[in-house]
């Protein structure tokens, strides 16, 4: 009779525990809190200089080629790893046409209206921009204008947490500058911007 107890109260502990065990309610898990969407990097205004090579070219009335160099501004938006943006920029130069009847005309300067759209790549972005330029000569006294295109490609990157570095390659086509001249200008610049 005592074994047989004996071996009754072992089965109950034994098949009892798992079920008192069991009946505990488990440890609660943190939740989970998925982590914020990083903020759009290239989203926002931007204001800087840009200083490169230029080269003009006036048919008829020569060419020449010098520095080119100015300043830049604009605003950028970011929709997943696309980015479009709008931009003005305005550059001094250093060249001269040779030619034409009323002799040399100094290239002061080159206004550029801009769009650009571009893919971002780490924290780096390709794009490409358009839009329309203006471009003023100075010839015999006389201050000369035309506006005209602008197509070309660009490359721009973090350097720190606000500031880029950057280059553009851009072509600028004017038919029949103040119907005269087909002029066109080729521009490779360095640029270093500030983002706000």
């Amino acid at each position: 009779m005592i074994k047989i107890t004996t071996a009754a109260t072992a089965l109950a502990v034994a098949f009892g525990a798992p079920a008192v065990a069991g009946s505990a309610d488990p440890a609660p898990m943190d939740p989970v809190v998925p982590a914020p969407a990083p903020a759009p990097q290239w989203q926002g205004g931007y204001a800087g200089v840009e200083l490169g090579f230029g080269h003009v070219d006036a048919s008829p009335g020569g060419s020449d080629s010098g520095v080119v160099g100015g300043l830049i501004a604009g605003y950028d938006w970011q929709s997943g790893n696309t980015v479009y943006g709008v931009g003005f920029d305005i550059d001094a130069t250093g060249m001269t046409l040779p030619g034409g009847i009323l002799g040399a005309a100094d290239v002061d300067y080159v206004a550029r209206l801009k769009g650009r759209v571009g893919t971002v790549m780490g924290s780096s972005l390709v794009y490409g921009t358009a839009g329309a330029t203006r471009i003023g000569l100075s010839q015999a006294g006389a201050s000369l204008t035309d506006n005209g295109w602008f197509a070309g490609i660009g490359y721009e990157t973090f350097v720190a947490e606000n500031t880029t570095v950057g280059g553009e390659l851009l072509y600028h086509g004017i038919d029949t500058f103040n119907g005269g001249s087909d002029l066109d200008a080729t521009t490779l610049q360095l640029r270093v911007a500030y983002r706000f």
